[in-house]
């Protein structure tokens, strides 16, 4: 199994930029699909992004896309999530997520993944 922690969250003010970070196991990290899911306060979670096992694969959710990226180092091994021009309805607790696939997952429940860790809160406002 693939032990995630998420770090690298905190207080941001609309328009500003955080960088989220998630460190994994090593072993057979290179092998699992990576995700991003968040969870706003009373809402059901939503699907952020997700990178292919490589890194030469990446897909964003609409609300995100050319705002937020996705990217891994194998080697380290660490995931991360770049997160710029950041709104308000950003805020929530943030996933990061593992799963062996077939191909790059979109889904926000986070029982579809194999491993998930605990959280960490991003909260954007004035």
């Amino acid at each position: 199994q693939v032990q995630l922690v998420e770090s690298g969250g905190g207080l941001v003010q609309p328009g500003g930029s955080l960088r989220l970070s998630c460190a994994a196991s090593r072993f057979t990290f290179s092998t699992y699909y990576m995700s991003w899911v968040r969870q706003a306060p009373g809402k059901g979670p939503e699907w952020v992004s997700s990178i292919n096992p490589d890194g030469g694969t990446t897909r964003y959710a609409d609300s995100v896309k050319g705002r937020f990226t996705i990217s891994r180092d194998n080697a380290k091994p660490m995931l991360y999530l770049q997160m710029n021009s950041l709104k308000p309805e950003d805020t929530a607790l943030y996933y990061c997520a593992s799963v062996r696939a077939l191909k790059i997952p979109t889904s926000s429940n986070l029982y579809e993944y194999d491993s998930w860790g605990q959280g960490t809160q991003v909260t954007v406002s004035s």
